[in-house]
């Protein structure tokens, strides 16, 4: 369940869209109203605010907020304003172009598209990544993701998974082994781990993670820590968290972005806005668990101005 707020009456696209270029013009720019605007509309909503802006003003939506706002906040509100696949799409391609040659941590985009999304979602974003930048994530990855986390990661962005709640028990004891064995051996590009993660849905994965647990005595993903500390176990282990617990790994990523001395926004931006409309209240849960503190309160804490209040809004707080 997300944490989006939608008025209980909506104001019509055009009556938005005359709301927006009002808070453009004049001296200064109405940041409150955009937030008020923006932030409690759904992605539908969204969409049809920056079709209607479009043809009543000749003017790209997207292209005035960059030229009114700025730093943190900017990137907050147009990554929200993008339509959900566009924005992934943008979000893969920045961190796969940057060749970034420390960690895997930027990486972790690229799984949570992959495993933390509906296969619906996941085409969508291959088509819309297609469509901007004229080459696929697929060889993108290719050219820009060394050996072996290539093969895992362009496995897993292919995959067209069947979205529905359907387990063999069966299946899920055959190939909790197939797992066991690959680990054993220290084989985490194995193709019959790459296809067991990158093609069955993600209650059958979560049936064999749950066989694996009990054949074995082990968690998966405990299991593959103990192959190592490499890029490789890492961005497994991603891969596991996001199928088997999206709301875990995401209140991982809230947690690493504030802790420590300064503020990771960029990945406090991308957990916040990415997950909003889909499992932000479970993802807040779990910060609790795993923090005994309030994820509302962590933001509060290391974050401030606008950009604060939109991730606020974003988080269901009331203006």
């Amino acid at each position: 369940m997300g944490t989006l707020r939608v008025p209980d009456v909506v104001p019509s696209p055009t009556e938005d869209s005359k709301a927006l270029r009002k808070a453009f013009q004049g001296w200064g720019t109405d940041e409150k109203a955009m937030i008020r605007i923006l932030g409690q509309r759904n992605a539908k909503q969204r969409r049809k605010i920056r079709d209607t802006y479009q043809q009543l003003y000749n003017e790209s939506l997207i292209l005035r907020l960059e030229s009114e706002l700025s730093g943190d906040f900017r990137k907050a509100v147009i990554l929200w304003t993008l339509d959900p696949p566009e924005r992934d799409a943008k979000l893969a391609n920045e961190i796969l172009r940057k060749k970034k040659k420390n960690g895997v941590d930027h990486l972790q985009v690229i799984i949570e598209i992959a495993c933390a999304s509906s296969p619906n979602h996941l085409m969508a974003v291959r088509k819309a990544y297609c469509s901007l930048f004229d080459c696929s994530i697929e060889e993108d990855i290719a050219s820009n993701v060394t050996p072996p986390l290539r093969k895992l990661l362009v496995g897993l962005v292919s995959s067209y998974r069947y979205d529905g709640e359907m387990v063999d028990a069966n299946v899920a004891k055959l190939e909790a082994a197939k797992l066991r064995d690959a680990i054993e051996n220290k084989q985490l590009d194995h193709d019959q781990l790459v296809w067991i993660l990158g093609t069955r849905n993600m209650f059958q994965l979560k049936a064999t993670f749950e066989c694996y647990r009990q054949s074995f005595g082990i968690l998966i993903d405990q299991d593959i820590e103990s192959c190592g500390t490499g890029d490789l176990e890492s961005i497994l282990q991603m891969a596991v968290w996001c199928i088997d617990s999206p709301e875990k790994h995401f209140a991982k990523v809230v947690r690493a972005s504030i802790e420590g001395l300064g503020t990771d926004e960029d990945s406090l931006t991308r957990a916040i806005v990415t997950r909003a409309e889909i499992d932000m209240m479970k993802i807040r849960g779990e910060y609790y668990n795993m923090n005994n503190t309030s994820l509302d309160n962590a933001v509060i804490g290391d974050t401030s101005g606008d950009y604060k209040d939109f991730l606020m809004t974003l988080l269901g707080a009331k203006l």
